[in-house]
């Protein structure tokens, strides 16, 4: 079983000029919900660009946490669910069912392996509840299971008792910032010309000079990675959707010492997270799925024990943000 993670991706334009991914955690414990730490989910949110905000994962009481946020169910377009242990869906149906009493219109289109399509739609039958939005499900195989222009999404199968996924969150490469005092220099006034620029096209101005986008653009921004991994053993597939990524989302259930337990229970140990984030190339680490058998005292010797071999790591608590600037 997971933890419950929101990971809470927002476009910021506003801080000083830098546009952050912020991950915000929601829920950080394993299998069951304890004082200091809820169960799993994760949130995109994605403001600028299309207004929405996506969903990892929604375990019990996911609505109850979304409380103590600024999140708007209204607003939910996506949800991608790891595996179908109950820490990860216990509070779909609930969500959905809140996101259309508060006034959501819009359709959700919920991504998961096979068997939640008939989890949702049972559970929201035998309660008597309609939706007042349209709900499309597609259950994931392996692959790019979501692209559009701004961002892609991979799945890989990992190590578990039942078909879990993990996660790769691709953000595109963005143009470069367009260079508009150079721009004014060169006889061009701010307006639509400036736009066609900025979108890639070349523009003739009256007295027959060519604009050509490359010289009044600055370099490509390069697009960020995110990788969320659901409840795995370590396994290679862990290692390729992190490779090179921003930030490892990864379950860490076991202490070092504890190996065998961690196999016998298709989990990881701090070891072996910090191993993934090794091998991949990642630059950050942060452990989740914590058990609710290490108290506060203990959580700072996970760390120590995942920094051995990975030195940027750090342990989630519910509510923790961790923000991502731009490149």
């Amino acid at each position: 079983m997971f933890v419950q993670v929101i990971c809470y991706i927002i476009y910021n334009n506003n801080r000083q000029g830098v546009v952050f991914l912020d991950i915000l955690f929601l829920g950080t414990g394993a299998g069951i919900p304890a004082k200091l730490r809820n169960v799993t989910s994760i949130a995109l949110k994605l403001l600028e660009e299309r207004g929405a905000i996506w969903l990892f994962d929604a375990g019990e009481a996911t609505q109850h946490q979304i409380l103590h946020t600024s999140i708007k169910p209204r607003r939910i377009e996506k949800v991608f669910i790891t595996h179908l242990h109950g820490d990860h869906i216990y509070g779909l149906p609930g969500l959905l069912a809140s996101r259309s009493f508060q006034g959501g219109e819009s359709e959700v289109t919920v991504y998961g392996p096979k068997g939640l399509k008939e989890y949702i739609t049972i559970s929201l039958s035998v309660s008597q509840t309609y939706l007042k939005y349209p709900l499309r499900f597609i259950e994931i195989e392996e692959g790019i299971i979501f692209e559009d222009e701004q961002f892609i999404v991979e799945a890989k199968l990992l190590d578990h008792g039942i078909p879990s996924y993990g996660y790769r969150i691709i953000e595109k490469d963005k143009s470069g910032t367009l260079l508009a005092d150079k721009l004014v220099e060169a006889g061009v006034q701010p307006g639509p010309l400036f736009r066609k620029i900025k979108e890639g096209e070349s523009i003739t101005l009256e007295d027959g000079r060519v604009i050509v986008p490359e010289e009044f653009l600055g370099p490509d921004q390069k697009g960020r990675i995110v990788t969320i991994l659901g409840d795995t053993r370590y396994c290679d597939n862990a290692i390729s959707l992190a490779k090179d990524a921003d930030l490892l989302i990864h379950e860490a259930t076991f202490s070092k010492g504890e190996v065998n337990l961690a196999y016998d229970y298709f989990h990881s140990t701090t070891h072996q997270a910090a191993e993934v984030a090794k091998q991949s190339g990642s630059k950050h680490l942060c452990l989740t799925h914590i058990s609710s058998r290490y108290d506060r005292q203990a959580w700072r010797e996970l760390v120590e024990e995942a920094q051995e071999i990975f030195s940027n790591t750090d342990i989630a608590e519910d509510f923790k943000e961790i923000n991502i600037p731009s490149k």
